[in-house]
């Protein structure tokens, strides 16, 4: 209040909310997210039907797509809907894992506030925490060579665990193990594998185990046309990036014609130049001809007269992994074609798949892009199986590029927690009663597979403990197909290093942002009158300039 004349700083219907109230809330926001997906933890987690507003269905367990399809409202949980997105980005894995390590780390920080220890100890806490996590990490991980097709089948079976494709997990994960080791690139001594480079085509019809691997690129495309043979044997692809058509002028421009003649010379020369381009391709040595944009009626019947095999408007993205394939060039202009351009192939062929005709090229020699294709009895089982082998593909590539993997069932997760509280008291101050909250959260993803398989969550907990202290087993973990506390390692559940890494690190990352919100500043909605434009031009309906009122100038 100024002189009795109350100030006013933010609009009218702008809401706040301030100190404990905001922690409270943004807090309640997020565990409310970690709780909705916290159900599908494990092999043996429950799965979730989303319905839009157009009635399409998804059903999954995929963490990052349970939270990716629901529409989220509250600020501070959209935080940790992009938690899923990172951590599936990254990883490929471990989605639900680390947004329910956020949800409880933000519980025990909400009893930490409630002791007034203040917000930025609890997140320099948690700092200190994942990063001694990581170096303990680290040190209980195990080496693999990328050459390890074993183990790697193991890693992939392991992210596959507990999603409806299960049946067929063994079949999936070694065909995610050979897309991947044929991609993977060793420069340096370092190993990369990009699985944008493995293409994932999908077709209902059939079962999840007729999914096979080609070793070449898959196109959802058929022959331009009918006259053009449907097979190609050795086959020699030109790829090209520009339209086989007239070229339109850049500018607008008119052509008079006054004479009949003139009309049949200007068809003649279209025609003339259509066929000019046909034959150059054949010049080249090409016999088939993959373009990314049209090819015009004509030049497709000049093609078939020739017995070239035409696909048109592929992707740009399957334009880059077909010369990957085959170790052709991209070729924008005709004239630059020459055999040393084109791709090769031991056959392109269309095969009918389903209700539809798709076009193989196969018998590539030493392909750097290869095709996955996904079957399944109805659309929402093959829509999960290409899910469940993103899955696979990304945590074999993470583990061929990282080379270290750590046991799974909640058993690095204990081990860090038991060895968090030591180091807490190594800390002392503060600080420690957040880092033991943050062993204490971790301690969360064990408790949920036990919940989620039926058994008693305490007797779990106290046996891990056990195993881990006394039998100095740090492998131990929850083997929920026997509902008992084992050696992981031993049951073959493995993950990557970099799976637990991101996804403690984000989890981190996004609580310590939460907890530092003391107020949240939340503006007036729009309706649509709102948004249509006021009267009296497009500045505020104020007439004047700026949104002055008149008179103010």
């Amino acid at each position: 209040m100024l002189g009795n004349q109350p100030v006013i700083v933010l609009r009218e219907g702008t809401e706040t909310t301030r100190g404990r109230t905001a922690h409270a809330n943004n807090i309640m926001a997020a565990r409310a997210v970690a709780d909705a997906v916290r159900s599908t933890l494990g092999p043996k987690g429950m799965d979730k039907m989303l319905v839009d507003s157009m009635g399409d269905i998804v059903m999954t367990n995929d963490g990052a797509t349970i939270l990716k399809e629901l529409d989220i409202e509250h600020p501070a949980a959209k935080m940790i809907v992009e938690i899923s997105k990172t951590q599936d980005n990254e990883c490929g894995d471990g989605t639900t894992s680390a947004v329910v390590v956020a949800g409880e780390l933000l519980k025990k920080s909400e009893a930490l506030i409630e002791q007034n220890v203040h917000p930025t100890v609890i997140a320099n806490g948690f700092k200190l925490a994942a990063q001694e996590s990581v170096k303990i990490l680290k040190g209980i991980g195990v080496k693999i060579s990328p050459t390890d097709k074993k183990m790697l089948r193991l890693v992939a079976m392991t992210a596959m665990t507990g999603k409806s494709v299960g049946g067929e997990k063994e079949t999936l994960a070694t065909l995610a193990v050979d897309a991947v080791s044929s991609i993977a690139e060793e420069t340096g001594g370092k190993y990369t594998a990009d699985i944008d480079n493995v293409q994932v085509e999908k077709k209902h019809g059939g079962s999840v185990a007729d999914t096979e691997l080609i070793k070449g690129i898959v196109l959802d495309k058929e022959r331009v046309h009918p006259r053009m043979p449907r097979t190609m044997k050795g086959a020699r692809i030109a790829l090209i990036d520009s339209a086989l058509e007239i070229k339109k002028t850049e500018v607008e421009a008119k052509i008079q014609i006054r004479d009949p003649m003139q009309m049949q010379k200007f068809l003649d020369e279209e025609e003339n130049t259509l066929k000019g381009m046909v034959d150059k391709i054949k010049k080249s040595g090409a016999n088939v001809v993959m373009c990314e944009k049209g090819i015009d009626d004509l030049a497709q019947h000049y093609m078939a007269k020739e017995g070239l095999y035409a696909v048109r408007r592929v992707k740009r993205s399957d334009m880059e992994k077909l010369a990957k394939a085959t170790g052709g060039k991209v070729v924008t202009n005709l004239d630059d074609l020459s055999p040393s351009e084109l791709g090769k192939a031991q056959t392109v062929e269309e095969v009918k798949i389903g209700d539809s005709d798709m076009t193989f090229v196969t018998g590539c020699r030493n392909p750097k892009a290869v095709s996955v294709l996904v079957r399944g009895g109805t659309e929402h089982v093959v829509d999960e199986a290409e899910r469940a082998l993103h899955d696979a593909l990304k945590v074999v590539s993470v583990s061929i590029e990282d080379g270290v993997v750590v046991s799974g069932g909640g058993s690095s997760e204990i081990e860090l927690s038991l060895r968090l509280r030591d180091y807490g008291q190594s800390v002392g101050g503060r600080e420690q009663l957040a880092i033991e909250a943050f062993a204490e959260a971790l301690e969360v993803i064990p408790w949920t597979l036990a919940e989620n398989a039926g058994m008693d969550a305490i007797n779990v907990l106290i046996e891990l403990k056990n195993a881990h202290t006394k039998k100095g087993g740090k492998a131990f973990g929850v083997d929920v197909m026997k509902n008992k506390v084992s050696d992981m390692m031993k049951a073959n559940v493995i993950e990557p290093l970099r799976v637990k890494r991101q996804a403690i690190e984000s989890a981190t990352e996004v609580a310590s942002m939460v907890l530092r919100i003391d107020d949240v500043i939340a503006s007036k909605k729009m309706s649509p009158s709102d948004m249509k434009a006021p009267p009296g031009g497009g500045m505020g309906g104020m007439g004047g300039m700026g949104g002055m009122p008149p008179g103010m100038m």
